[in-house]
């Protein structure tokens, strides 16, 4: 199947009211043609709202909804150049694979032999076409979405609207459809729009990433981007984990802010101009912590000691719970390093990271977002 290229969507201004709650609140979006976007948040956001109303299954209060250029604020989900995949495929349980990818084409009255072209064509790009002939209930869980992806494709929207359509899938399945959905989407260059509240299935398939909160978006990025410099502690702590230590921060001469956080000072490199005592919290990573041996000994690092509360063994990667007078951090290392082997509960570290590796969220940022 050869992607005639996706098209832009626009988001402007659109809110959708229930009658005790703003699910969609003043939410602007670009979404440019061929793009991998994932709206990413917690269950009642306004994720799976502002979905449909892209698609033409619900509709806003204000707002518009435009695709490639043209208004469809007020068309029907049949007259929009997309289509839905929702999270089971809700295929139909009489017909066989064949007749479920079939129905849309046939729908709109192609001929026998067009049917038959984009059926194997879409069977084919989700390698399913040696099972064209069972029925839903032969199928397990993957492939049955499988084949209400190649049911989606198969009508070639210029839009493909994804609705949380991994979640019911085993963990080891879920991620092989991750990368499949990633690979299809760049060989097609049709426009993805893919709701989740997994952070990682976000941060693997997406080229930008938005999360929402609340009905509003918080942060837009591409999942670099997101990770490092997280807007907000609601982002920092959404997108993967982090440690925030909130505390009052200055701004000193060298261009860093000295943060009081309980009986320490530490320092973050920031943009902001920072008054004495300004309200702030510092998010960092726990893989950004380095513990003993590996702490550089110059001025561009931070330095703590503290003592191993809990260990933490997860394969790959060892987590720590060190606690740091009346402050905790959590910590991740490989399980193949020196200072991992080393790690037991109850003994005395020390810990630190370089001062760019924290982010320093401002209290303008904390009230704004975060209240």
């Amino acid at each position: 199947m050869k992607g005639r290229g996706g098209h832009s969507v626009t988001i402007s201004h659109v809110t959708r009211r229930f009658a005790t709650e703003t699910a969609v609140d003043d939410v602007s979006l670009e979404v440019p043609a061929g793009e991998f976007l994932s709206i990413l948040g917690p269950s009642g956001c306004g994720k799976t709202t502002l979905l449909r109303i892209i698609a033409g299954l619900d509709f806003p209060d204000d707002g518009r909804i435009l695709i490639d250029g043209r208004d469809v604020t007020h068309l029907p989900a049949h007259k929009r150049p997309t289509n839905l995949v929702f999270q089971r495929g809700a295929l139909f349980p009489h017909r066989t694979v064949y007749q479920n990818v079939a129905y849309p084409l046939e729908r709109r009255g192609l001929k026998r032999e067009d049917v038959r072209a984009g059926v194997e064509e879409a069977l084919a790009l989700v390698r399913l076409d040696r099972l064209a002939g069972r029925r839903p209930s032969e199928l397990s869980g993957g492939q049955a979405q499988r084949v209400a992806l190649a049911r989606a494709l198969a009508a070639k929207p210029a839009v493909l609207l994804l609705d949380e359509p991994l979640s019911a899938l085993d963990l080891a399945l879920r991620k092989e459809m991750q990368l499949e959905l990633r690979h299809l989407q760049e060989r097609l260059g049709t426009t993805f729009i893919f709701v989740t509240h997994d952070q990682e299935e976000a941060l693997t398939m997406s080229r930008r990433i938005v999360i929402m909160r609340d009905g509003s978006i918080v942060q837009i990025g591409t999942p670099r981007e997101i990770y490092d410099n997280p807007s907000s502690v609601f982002a920092s702590t959404f997108i993967g984990e982090s440690n925030l230590l909130f505390g009052t921060a200055t701004r000193s001469r060298d261009g860093l802010a000295a943060i009081q956080v309980g009986g320490h000072v530490v320092r973050a490199a920031t943009d902001h101009e920072i008054a004495d005592d300004t309200s702030v919290a510092l998010s960092i990573r726990p893989e950004r912590i380095r513990l003993n041996a590996a702490i550089a000994q110059d001025d561009g690092w931070n330095h703590l000691t503290g003592v191993v509360e809990e260990l933490i063994f997860l394969g790959n990667r060892i987590r720590a719970r060190i606690a740091c007078g009346g402050t905790t951090f959590w910590v991740e290392e490989p399980p193949t390093t020196p200072d991992a082997y080393r790690l037991s509960e109850g003994s005395t570290v020390a810990l630190g990271w370089p001062h760019e590796d924290g982010r320093l969220i401002t209290v303008d940022e904390l009230a704004a977002q975060d209240g």
